[in-house]
């Protein structure tokens, strides 16, 4: 120590810099919080958002029976940016100029502050999304055609029969599908139904069916791909092809669990923020 040097002068020196500079507790939070939001609104725009299925017509796939918990699905929003839509995926969409009947209305309060809070966690699948955002299967593609039924009461694309293990009807109602006549898919647009084949308003009945009925391809707003919550639903959304003979094992679906990790990245880039920035504070001495 050099003469006339305060010892308190030294000690000062060997705490670290970060140490001195860490901020609050309380500033600190607000900050993470603030960086998980813009990241969150950022992933949710551009690279998969959770829906939550306020209707019964994609059962049992999805819940969205009266009275239960509806299901929370991740939806895939960069999949149709490098490939198209194909048969049998489920798939969520802006409701059709075209189409005039809705399966489900949004319950939003009078009051506007709280009306805001709810389409804010709609955003995030919190809340009952609005009812022009809509969630069915494809079943025919641009050049296809598809009517309905023969003998066996299946859905006919390009006069071949679907294979449809999915299709799921009321014990207590009836078993048979109401037929319709053949419908021509024009490049660009989709025939879409639900897999709850009886309680299902899509493009058989919207607009009175026929070429009202189907779905722009560029109304897709993304695929669905796993249900995340509640955590008793954890599973893939099948994605079984109809129209072939047998789908490989990949389209079954992703494991439980995946979509979990998928729908909150911003927990674990937030911690990663938090880390880098004390990290590089450590690293000055």
């Amino acid at each position: 120590m050099s003469e006339g040097a305060n010892p308190a002068d030294d000690d000062e020196s060997e705490v670290p810099e970060a140490k001195r500079r860490r901020l609050p507790f309380w500033v600190e939070l607000p900050i993470l919080l603030g960086v998980a939001l813009v990241l969150t609104i950022v992933i949710q725009s551009f690279v998969a958002r959770v829906f939550v299925i306020p209707s019964e017509s994609m059962e049992a796939t999805l819940h969205g029976c009266e009275g239960c918990y509806g299901d929370r699905i991740l939806v895939d929003k960069v999949v149709y940016v490098f490939g198209d839509v194909e048969p049998g995926e489920v798939v969520v969409f802006g409701r059709p100029d075209t189409w005039n009947r809705s399966e489900f209305v949004a319950p939003r309060s009078d009051n506007g502050f709280v009306r805001w809070l709810q389409d804010v966690g709609a955003k995030f699948g919190f809340a009952a999304p609005d009812e022009d955002d809509v969630v069915k299967r494809v079943i025919a593609v641009g050049g296809q055609t598809v009517r309905c039924c023969d003998d066996q009461n299946r859905v006919l694309v390009d006069d071949k029969p679907l294979d449809e293990p999915y299709v799921h009807y009321d014990p207590y109602g009836d078993r048979r599908q109401e037929d319709f006549e053949p419908v021509s898919v024009p490049q660009g647009m989709l025939f879409v139904m639900g897999d709850n084949r009886n309680h299902s308003a899509d493009s058989r009945v919207q607009g009175g069916g026929g070429p009202n009925g189907l779905v722009p391809v560029d109304n897709v707003i993304g695929k669905a791909r796993t249900i995340i919550l509640p955590p008793s639903r954890w599973q893939g959304v099948g994605d079984h092809n109809p129209q072939a003979l047998s789908a490989p094992a990949w389209q079954t679906g992703v494991p439980a669990g995946v979509g979990l990790a998928a729908a909150w990245p911003t927990l674990w880039l937030g911690r990663r923020l938090r880390d880098a920035v004390r990290g590089g504070g450590r690293g000055k001495r």
